[in-house]
């Protein structure tokens, strides 16, 4: 139970490292959370300080989750008898939450879909692609962030109902479905994150972003 504990704790101080408030301050010389819609992301920074930033900013967060299961692969090999699937899990979650509710920065962070994504990239490799092309693909239609975003969330659980291969820890006779629970925690983390965007989109509110700058 100790190494679970640990493992989350690491996780969520690295995803409690907010990239974009960190850039924009030294960057801008404000608190991105003050600009636009006060979220502490990607799609912030881009409205709010450029695109140079917002493109840092994104691929911070995303080598977040890349680190944060990095961490648990390693500890995983290292520590006998322990459930690794588990403790890939524990680091998803936490790495998110601490995105989502940074310690460091007054509990007020981003919306965790880049850090999800580094997640799923590392956990298994061909949903990470198959979400990330999905949610460009909607961005692209629809200009809507958001949008792509809280899609690509949905479609992670499902597709660990069909996918069995790629996964990067998966003890041998077990199927994608172990990560069901998992994906569908995350999920509604990214949802929830995205309430106030939801109710935009039902309504026909929603911001979009201009593809042509």
């Amino acid at each position: 139970m100790i190494v679970y504990i640990i493992m989350a704790i690491i996780a969520y101080l690295i995803g409690s490292i907010n990239f974009s408030v960190i850039i924009s301050k030294k960057v801008a010389g404000f608190d991105v959370r003050e600009k636009g819609s006060g979220n502490a992301g990607t799609t912030n920074m881009l409205r709010a300080v450029g695109k140079k930033a917002a493109a840092v900013t994104l691929i911070c967060d995303v080598l977040k989750g890349v680190v944060a299961i990095g961490i648990a692969i390693i500890l995983g090999n290292i520590v006998k008898d322990i459930n690794r699937e588990l403790l890939i899990q524990v680091a998803g979650i936490a790495v998110v939450l601490g995105h989502t509710f940074p310690v460091f920065f007054g509990f007020k962070g981003g919306k965790g879909v880049a850090t999800s994504l580094g997640i799923l990239l590392l956990s298994n490799w061909q949903i990470g692609l198959i979400c990330l092309v999905f949610g460009i693909v909607l961005i692209i239609l629809t200009r809507m962030v958001s949008l792509g975003s809280c899609t690509a969330a949905v479609l992670f659980p499902v597709l660990t109902l069909f996918i069995n291969d790629h996964y990067t820890v998966l003890t041998e006779g077990k199927s994608g479905s172990t990560y069901f629970i998992y994906s569908v925690i995350l999920a509604i983390i990214v949802l929830y994150n995205h309430r106030s965007n939801i109710k935009r989109i039902l309504s026909g509110t929603e911001n979009k972003i201009s593809l042509k700058k």
